[in-house]
């Protein structure tokens, strides 16, 4: 299934993109166009880790430059999204560069996964098919027909039409 999640023992590769009856495309971790919640259990905090667009390593992006992230953390998926199953390998933390002069670190990490040369890979069925249906909503107000919008407000909910009272 499309949107399947794709992983080795060692961690996260990525995700189901397109399938076909005798194959199927997979979309990198590491690709531009990629991204994942991640939870740094050492530290409790979540982020989203995107691929870069040199296609061989992710990024923390928009993290504070005072954030508790340490070289070597290895974060996890947080499974926050329905697809990725919580506490899968995804990467760990191989550079973070702290600048005075911007608000945001830089903070560049190295896939658990090798994402070349691999021969077994497991899919992973998405949580989101896991999960029960979502109930309906009853309509509380129906609509009533309307021929001409009415400048008093008459006939919306909660406005009286002239010379009626709301009913409580």
């Amino acid at each position: 299934v499309a949107g399947s999640p794709v992983i080795t023992e060692a961690g996260v590769i990525g995700q189901l993109t397109r399938v076909y009856p005798l194959s199927s495309e997979v979309t990198l971790l590491t690709d531009r166009d990629a991204a994942v919640p991640v939870l740094n259990p050492r530290s409790g905090s979540r982020s989203v880790a995107f691929g870069t667009a040199s296609g061989e390593s992710l990024e923390l992006r928009f993290m504070a430059g005072n954030a508790d992230v340490q070289v070597g953390d290895v974060l996890t998926t947080s499974g926050v999204d329905g697809v990725y199953p919580p506490g899968l390998a995804v990467a760990k933390v191989a550079r973070v560069d702290r600048r005075a002069d911007a608000g945001f670190a830089r903070i560049v990490l190295t896939p658990s996964a090798p994402m070349d040369n691999l021969r077994h890979l497991l899919v992973l069925e998405p949580l989101t098919a896991q999960m029960p249906p979502r109930p309906d909503v009853p309509l509380l107000v129906k609509p009533a027909a309307r021929s001409a919008p009415r400048a008093s407000g008459a006939g919306r909910p909660g406005v009286p039409a002239s010379g009626q009272e709301l009913g409580r």
